[in-house]
């Protein structure tokens, strides 16, 4: 393939022309130039602009992050809720209800009932007491829980759930059988009258309960 070569200028016209080409490249090419520094210089006035406008921003949004947690820590201690407001909860409401008085308590709790939840509702991580592992039984104010609740609790609370302390918890109130079975065997249960004492008159439920970190060791007590 024939290389293409350029012929040298002829005559004092072509000459001229050259010379006349030449110089509009260069002054195409300085122009460019020119061009080319002056965004270089706007974008160095506007990159600072731009790094402040971010921080502003940022900083907006972590004082707005700040308040909300602030609110809620606020709103989560002053909590109390009646027992009318537990009966009108179906069971999910309740179980939610229950985690947000465990962190009121200082317990960091998240729930975790649902299907397969293996008779675990809601977990609390107290930072002395361990792992408190709730049952939820929401019922009718004359609903009453019986011992199979306990028997349940019993069998996943350590093997399952890693519990330091068990506790099962209604709006409603358990047999006699089932209140016998769990002190017998170191299930701990909340009923009407106590729930009222923990939700709606500001009690803590490891004090309403007499929880220990001593209690640890002995957490379950075998059957006799």
């Amino acid at each position: 393939m024939a290389l293409l070569r350029l012929r040298r200028p002829r005559g004092t016209a072509e000459m001229v022309s050259a010379a006349v080409v030449a110089v509009a490249v260069l002054v195409l090419a300085l122009r460019m130039l020119v061009a080319a520094a002056g965004m270089l210089t706007q974008s160095w006035l506007v990159l600072p602009a731009l790094v402040l406008i971010m921080g502003a921003v940022g900083v907006g949004r972590l004082r707005q992050a700040s308040t909300r947690r602030r609110r809620e820590g606020e709103r989560v201690a002053a909590l109390r809720v009646a027992l009318a407001e537990f009966d009108a909860m179906d069971d999910r409401s309740f179980e939610y209800a229950l985690r947000d008085l465990l962190v009121r308590d200082g317990c960091p709790a998240r729930r975790v009932g649902g299907s397969g939840d293996q008779a675990a509702d809601v977990i609390g991580d107290h930072p002395r007491l361990g792992r408190i592992v709730v049952q939820a039984k929401h019922t009718r104010v004359s609903g009453k829980v019986g011992s199979s609740v306990m028997y349940a609790v019993k069998g996943t609370a350590v093997p399952v759930h890693k519990a330091a302390h068990a506790v099962v918890i209604t709006n409603g109130t358990f047999t006699r059988d089932a209140m016998a079975w769990g002190e017998r065997h170191g299930i701990h249960w909340v009923d009407r009258d106590r729930l009222q004492r923990w939700a709606q008159d500001g009690a803590a439920l490891h004090e309403l309960l007499g929880l220990s970190v001593r209690s640890r060791a002995g957490r379950f007590r075998r059957a006799a």
